[in-house]
């Protein structure tokens, strides 16, 4: 075996820049980090090649002595930690003392310093690890560093880059992301000699935020506003019928930090559950604030991934604010209106309710419409259980006679922004005519779908869906496999309102369904159950009571709802639209798919070429 010995400082020191500087995008973000621990107010990048053949970051900050130039080269040599407990309470970007010379190990660095007020810069250049003296040199107050031929002494990692034009994008993306963190500063980054990002200094972070994300996303987002004792989070979060292919648009912010962080990612997801489909990502840019000691980011060479002290409360806190801000009718969300920030009090409260065991079924933010959790005939409208042309039963709706049940009181114009109901087309669409002129188009099953499911969690949050017991039991016949799953989660149907027992090695008794579906055939619905838990099984999952349960009303919901093809009266109509409004969550059904569309002047300005 042969023997052991220490490496030679110039393999250490490029050993440990790979863990820093991957890529350029890397080098950029140490930099800019930097800069703004400078307290810098103006930062300008330039790239070329794609920061492959140069990287030059100019700033405004508080500028380097030459002693402090000769020092900042050296590993783990830093101004950011002026004790050893302050390694607990980080409130900078950077502190670990290892950007610079990691650069300056693998590339040849430059950095070009003046204090404020002093009356002479300094320069020192590193090149593949090996430095030069400091000597004097010109620049204005600030400091400069130039970064030349990354990676010409390991050529094997220059060898895995991308193409100069990707590698660009990624360093653009850094600067991107840390500018939706500091709105007070003005970034500039100027690509191959073009213009790639222009940020003059912002008011606040909404106003970056409608700078970088668009005035598209501004129109789509709600705000989400928390405050707690110790934590505060605020933010825009956009409304579930704007998603994204990917998750590269989340973007969050932790105590000025952006970070990538798989718990806020997942409690972001676990936010939009049910409102967006199945492969789309939902867009938002959120800022949390907390104490230093809170969270530890000293966990990845990169800083972008955190450890929270608390960490259930975190996900708790961030769940409850999200759900708060996306509880709007379809109304709101077709027009973008905001809702006005919750107290603390109801904020703290949520916040726990979110955090519990059954975080994913924590109670609305606020109550629901009078008479909403008792069924959604009340505020439908509709007076009791009809059925469909296809034989299901359509909770809510009227039996089919001349005389339909009498719509919803009139309301003023101003709260009905989704109109007034011009026709049915296709009998599965309703058309209508906002105040301002424009379409509405809803999807009457996806839009009765998410009432149901509402009025079903509504009524479960207050302490388990109220059943209806059949006259006559129903025997249903179904697979021995489907028989045995449906029986194992016999306890969590209950408290849904579906009551089964064994009936015999291939078919279940069913003594009970949820009052709130009228009277359908609970056959379908009972398949449907079984090919649910099913799915889960062959995943080899073994979800939560709340995953359970949100996934049994979503397809309870599904079968309870008025179904396409039944025609409607003008009167059902209005009162769909009128409850939509009034409905938490009503732009989209169960499964994440929009239930209404709003055509206005600028989109059919757009259709017929007018733009």
């Amino acid at each position: 075996m042969p023997a052991i010995r220490l490496l030679p400082e110039t393999t250490a020191n490029r050993i440990a820049a790979g863990e820093v500087v991957e890529r350029p995008a890397a080098a950029v973000k140490e930099l800019v980090e930097n800069a703004l621990d400078a307290g810098a107010t103006r930062i300008q990048v330039t790239l070329e090649e794609g920061g492959i053949a140069r990287i030059l970051v100019e700033d405004d900050g508080c500028g380097m002595d030459a002693a402090d130039l000769a020092l900042c080269v050296e590993r783990h040599a830093t101004s950011k930690l002026p004790e050893e407990a302050a390694l607990f309470r980080i409130a900078t970007l950077g502190f670990r003392g290892e950007a610079l010379p990691s650069i300056g190990a693998v590339a040849r660095l430059s950095l070009t310093s003046r204090p404020r007020g002093a009356a002479e810069a300094h320069r020192i250049t590193v090149e593949a690890g090996r430095a030069s003296p400091v000597g004097p040199a010109a620049g204005p107050p600030g400091t400069r560093v130039e970064v030349r031929d990354l990676f010409f002494a390991t050529p094997a990692r220059r060898r895995f880059l991308r193409a100069p034009r990707t590698e660009a994008e990624h360093a653009i993306e850094a600067v991107r992301r840390l500018a939706l963190a500091w709105p007070e500063v003005a970034f500039r980054v100027v690509s191959d000699g073009r213009e790639a990002l222009a940020l003059a200094s912002a008011a606040d972070r909404t106003a970056r935020v409608r700078d970088l994300l668009g005035a598209e996303f501004a129109a789509a987002a709600v705000p989400v506003r928390g405050a707690w004792m110790d934590l505060a989070l605020e933010g825009l979060a956009a409304l579930p019928a704007y998603t994204r292919a990917t998750a590269a648009e989340q973007h969050l912010v932790v105590n000025r930090r952006p970070v990538r962080d798989p718990l806020l990612r997942t409690a972001l997801r676990v936010a939009y559950r049910g409102l967006v489909a199945a492969g789309r990502h939902p867009v938002a840019a959120l800022f949390l604030d907390l104490p230093p000691e809170a969270v530890d980011v000293n966990v990845h060479p990169m800083k972008t991934e955190l450890r929270f002290r608390e960490a259930e409360r975190v996900r708790g806190a961030l769940i409850a604010a999200l759900r708060r801000a996306l509880e709007v009718g379809a109304g709101a969300a077709v027009r973008g209106a905001a809702l006005p920030p919750p107290s603390a009090a109801a904020a703290d409260a949520d916040a726990r309710a979110a955090a519990s065991a059954d975080f994913a079924l924590a109670a609305p933010a606020r109550p629901a419409p009078a008479g909403f959790a008792e069924a959604p005939a009340l505020p439908l409208g509709f007076g009791g259980a009809g059925t469909d042309r296809h034989g299901g039963a359509a909770a809510g709706l009227p039996p089919r006679a001349d005389g339909a049940a009498a719509g919803p009181a009139a309301a003023p114009a101003g709260d009905r922004p989704l109109g007034r109901p011009l026709a049915q087309i296709l009998e599965t669409y309703i058309l209508a005519e906002a105040p301002d002129g424009a379409l509405i188009l809803v999807d009457q099953h996806a839009a009765h779908e998410r009432l149901t499911h509402e009025a079903l969690r509504a009524q479960l949050l207050a302490g388990g869906v109220r059943s209806q017991p059949l006259l006559l039991p129903a025997v249903v016949a179904l697979p021995p496999a489907d028989v045995a799953r449906l029986l194992a989660e016999a306890g969590t149907l209950a408290r849904l309102g579906l009551e089964v027992e064994p009936f015999g090695p291939g078919a279940v008794l069913v003594r009970a369904l949820p009052a709130l579906l009228g009277t359908p055939d609970p056959a379908p619905l009972l398949r449907d159950l079984a090919d649910e838990l099913a799915e889960t099984d062959a995943a080899g999952e073994a979800p939560a009571l709340a995953g359970r349960l949100d996934a049994a009303i979503a397809r309870l919901a599904c079968h309870g709802s008025v179904r396409a093809g039944r025609r409607l009266t003008e009167a059902e109509m209005a009162a769909l639209l009128r409850a939509m409004e009034a409905t938490p969550r009503a732009a989209t059904c169960s499964h994440g798919r929009p239930t209404v569309l709003r055509l206005g002047r600028g989109e059919f300005e757009r259709l017929f070429g007018r733009r």
